[in-house]
């Protein structure tokens, strides 16, 4: 029974890898604003660079390393995790905001490729018989440092100095390349890496996972709006002192049900997940919209936890099944471009509602919108799923 189990050594490594990736994004994600405005007096335009540089610089690169990793394997996982620690390691010396930018367009290309490969990685290691659980547990990694980032990167901030900040980031992203190193890679076909390179759109882009992927562009879309505007919504409507339990409560409710819903969509497939989760996922955005309470607040964030949590592995895993044997890293990759480019785009056009309206008006927009990707995946999957499965019954 060896050979279905999940937790193994290489999946744990992997695992702490890719955490110790995700920690070091949020943590500079909620900090690096506020120091681009305290120490270069930049502007909020300037801000706002700082993190659509690094976001569209992991796009560009998310495509490229899906290819890498399918080919070269763990080799061009530890480079590109190398890449990410070099980067890092080079903020404490930068003192302008353009060479700022230009740190941020590497560190965000190293970003896109480590966490690309790394869950390629897992994917390959987890037995196909439970898939689904097993992303599961890898997305949960993903949950805790979204959790622990952006309290550990601004208590470091408030009690000590950027410059411990950086040297902590710099600490994390040396064990991520050392959990990556000590992963062993599962064995892949000789005609994968035998492949040759490619820019052709099917060697960048995995077409089978998209249409899932085009669901998770619309979830990131709104989805947005949470790690964008919170705080100033939650200043705005005199919550200010409850806005950092927003995400942890966000968080539990990902990470305590996952092994149940990993398990559910090993047993009954990922319609009985995608769709609860995409209507939870509205009910607490338009909560979220009408909240004006700490108790409504905070409750929203639990039922909108509960549906992220069941749509992005169960999205996730749809797209690494969908996708043909030794394409794992592309089908990853579509995926996360797609979630990286609605996450971008979001938050600008979500930032302009918010801005010509309210920001009440924008969550219920944003939880609206929700229901399109409902709409995108019954549409581009669900339907042509079953007629593809009546067509085999016929």
């Amino acid at each position: 029974m060896n050979h279905h189990k999940i937790w193994t050594r290489d999946f744990v490594a992997i695992c702490l890898s890719s955490f110790f990736i995700f920690l070091n994004f949020y943590m500079l994600a909620t900090t690096l604003p506020q120091y681009v405005s305290e120490r270069l007096s930049a502007s909020g335009q300037q801000m706002g660079l700082v993190i659509t540089v690094y976001v569209l610089a992991a796009v560009i690169m998310r495509p490229l390393a899906g290819q890498w990793v399918d080919r070269y394997g763990k080799i061009a996982a530890v480079l590109s995790l190398a890449l990410f620690f070099a980067s890092t390691l080079l903020y404490p010396a930068i003192h302008s905001l353009l060479l700022l930018l230009a740190l941020r367009a590497i560190h965000g290309g190293s970003y896109g490729m480590s966490s690309t490969m790394t869950g390629a990685m897992a994917a390959e290691l987890i037995p196909a018989a439970r898939k689904g659980e097993g992303i599961g547990y890898f997305s949960m990694f993903m949950s805790l440092a979204m959790v622990i980032g952006p309290f550990l990167g601004l208590t470091l901030v408030h009690q000590a100095n950027y410059t411990v900040l950086f040297i902590v980031c710099i600490c994390l992203t040396a064990f991520s390349l050392l959990f990556g190193f000590l992963t062993k890679e599962a064995p892949k076909e000789a005609s994968v890496k035998n492949k040759p390179f490619s820019l052709s759109w099917s060697s960048i882009v995995e077409a089978k996972a998209l249409p899932v992927s085009l669901a998770g562009f619309v979830l990131a879309f709104s989805y947005s709006s949470l790690t964008s505007f919170i705080s100033v919504f939650a200043k705005e409507i005199d919550l200010t002192e409850v806005a950092s339990y927003f995400f942890v409560v966000f968080a539990v409710m990902i990470v305590l049900p996952r092994p149940i819903i990993g398990k559910i969509f090993d047993r009954y497939g990922e319609h009985v997940l995608a769709y609860p989760g995409i209507a939870l996922f509205v009910i607490g955005m338009l909560i979220l919209g009408s909240a004006h309470s700490p108790a409504v607040f905070l409750l929203s964030g639990a039922v909108i936890g509960l549906g992220h949590g069941a749509i992005i592995p169960c999205f996730q895993t749809v797209a690494l099944r969908s996708a043909p044997s030794g394409r794992s890293g592309l089908a990853t990759g579509t995926f996360f471009l797609m979630f990286d480019l609605g996450y971008g785009i979001g938050s600008y056009v979500l930032g302009v509602v918010a801005q010509h309206t309210h920001y009440e008006t924008m969550y219920h927009i944003a939880g609206l919108l929700v229901i399109l990707s409902g709409v995108v995946y019954y549409v581009l999957h669900h339907r042509v799923q079953s007629r593809t499965q009546l067509g085999k019954a016929v």
